[in-house]
């Protein structure tokens, strides 16, 4: 897997806080910095933790399942890829939203966004890929993606996280079907 193509994934894991962050950036009050930066900040580690759990789990069936892992990517990818354009389409607006929140919920927000990275994760132990390194361009890039949300979510307004969770989407799901291709050998 190319450093593009984790970068895509890392965008792509990151667009369900990015969402979270432009709603929680609506509401905060000028001045929080330290709880907008510490949001930002789990949101990151979570999603840096995330795919080396899912990785360790497949690990332990990397040679049972070996011989179909690609459809396994593919399924899981498309399957995350769908939910968020699901989401992202849906009319339901969520009322948590409304109001800031403390550091248990933030952590519990954060798991939430990431379990996405899991999944991924997952998908990770059938692939040539450094872990770490893949998992740490997903928190960082998730950091800042989230930081930004946060201090543009006064400005963006909601409607911006809808598409932010259709394009994560379309990026996995494309992903997938890349993966599922070259292992068919229908691409290179």
């Amino acid at each position: 897997m190319s450093l593009i193509e984790i970068i895509l994934i890392s965008a792509g894991l990151a667009m369900d806080a990015f969402g979270v962050s432009i709603g929680k950036g609506l509401t905060m009050p000028v001045g929080e910095n330290g709880r907008k930066v510490t949001l930002a900040f789990l949101f990151g580690l979570f999603q840096f933790l995330m795919p080396l759990i899912g990785w360790l789990i497949g690990l332990q069936f990397i040679d049972v399942i070996a011989d179909w892992d690609h459809w396994i990517i593919f399924g899981l990818l498309g399957y995350l890829g769908i939910a968020m354009i699901r989401e992202g389409l849906s009319d339901d607006d969520e009322d948590d939203d409304k109001t800031f929140l403390g550091v248990w919920e933030m952590m519990m927000l954060s798991v939430a966004t990431s379990l996405d990275a899991m999944a991924v994760g997952l998908t990770f132990a059938f692939l040539p890929i450094n872990v770490w390194e893949a998992s740490a361009t997903i928190g960082v890039i998730t950091f800042g993606i989230s930081l930004v949300g946060i201090y543009l979510g006064k400005f963006m307004g909601r409607f911006v996280g809808k598409y932010a969770d259709i394009i994560g989407g379309g990026v996995l799901i494309l992903i997938g079907t890349k993966i599922l291709l070259q292992h068919l050998g229908i691409i290179e």
